[in-house]
């Protein structure tokens, strides 16, 4: 019997997962660094639509309506929300209701970057390697905001894996790191149980020994936080400096993001050979994928896995209001060819045609 190959990136979804998105009126954005891609989920409310397009390394973004930033290897690229051009787009004409198309690129240097949002200060992230909060900067490769108070110096020693940023009323408020440590690579040392929650206004560790927190969010004041190394949800109770499980997903948990009453979490499927490959979780199957979870019951109400080309996602986000995005990736020409003013957009020709 011939064994069948898939197509890169195929996938399989409960029947819920495509009538969701279609019911939010909404598409996903996720991140794989692993497979060096960023993912276009759409739904026409039976079927999901797939567009992936190549970035280098791609893992942290930000996204606020008009504006999507992309953390690469050495570079955060940023690009504009512009349907204006979907409509006449070459290859494929009235086929996207929006186009996201490349704007500007900000060449920091390696620094892994991960959550990044749109603040009142701009573009502000999260710069592991130097183990504090930036922003972007013309004249620099970043510029530093807060660090934790127990990071003694600026350098580029991944001190703590600081990985996580929540944001409250347009500034970084709460963010994640896997290890209360001041030296280089030193969260390594308890990984599993040395993860922290902390208070960016207080610099407070409000929550410690954690099995390796991401990904914290703020919603209808209630902060959300992935506990990866478990694969749970869970909702922190700040008074009391405890945590409880909203829902247990089988799989690496990062990345999330909110549309009604329903959080979109990104899975990651571990392999001995990954840096995590010693952890529980690595030793039996596990999930590449998203799945959707119902906020006010805490119930999981559908899900996308895939199957081949992508193991590992980071990061996910909710595109409202577009049910089939498209997106130029800066790997191939043709983005060089989308032009547009306040007033007007055009295709460029191509050089080969004039």
């Amino acid at each position: 019997m011939q064994k069948t190959t898939l197509p890169p990136f195929s996938c399989t979804h409960t029947p819920e997962f495509p009538q969701l998105l279609a019911e939010l009126e909404c598409s996903l954005l996720v991140s794989t660094y692993q497979a060096g891609k960023i993912i276009l989920i759409g739904s026409d409310g039976e079927q999901l639509s797939q567009l992936p397009r190549t970035f280098d390394t791609p893992m942290g973004t930000a996204f606020d309506g008009r504006r999507l930033a992309v953390a690469t290897r050495h570079e955060v690229v940023q690009l504009v929300n512009e349907p204006r051009l979907a409509g006449s787009y070459p290859s494929k004409p009235d086929f996207y209701d929006t186009l996201f198309v490349p704007r500007s690129s900000h060449y920091c240097g390696q620094l892994n970057i991960h959550d990044m949002a749109w603040c009142q200060d701009g573009l502000v992230g999260v710069n592991t390697l130097f183990s504090c909060l930036f922003r972007l900067d013309e004249f620099y490769s970043f510029a530093p905001l807060w660090r934790p108070p127990f990071i003694s110096a600026l350098v580029s020693e991944d001190r703590c894996h600081l990985n996580g940023m929540a944001v409250v009323d347009g500034q970084p408020r709460y963010v994640t790191a896997l290890g209360h440590s001041d030296t280089h690579q030193g969260w390594r040392d308890n990984k599993l149980e040395g993860g922290i929650l902390m208070d960016v206004e207080s610099g407070e560790v409000l929550l410690q020994a954690l099995p390796m927190p991401h990904s914290p969010r703020v919603y209808d004041g209630r902060l959300y936080v992935l506990l990866s190394a478990l694969g749970q949800l869970v909702v922190v109770d700040l008074a009391k400096g405890t945590f409880e499980v909203v829902n247990q997903v089988n799989g690496f948990v990062r990345g999330m993001a909110r549309q009604g009453d329903f959080l979109f979490v990104g899975s990651s499927r571990l392999r001995h050979k990954h840096i995590f490959g010693d952890l529980p979780l690595a030793q039996g199957e596990t999930l590449c994928g998203v799945v959707a979870i119902h906020l006010p019951t805490g119930a999981l109400v559908g899900k996308l896995e895939f199957l081949n080309s992508c193991e590992e996602i980071y990061d996910v986000q909710v595109l409202p209001g577009w049910r089939r995005p498209g997106i130029l990736g800066t790997s191939q020409p043709m983005y060089q060819r989308a032009l547009s003013t306040p007033e007007e957009t055009f295709w460029g020709e191509d050089k080969d045609e004039r």
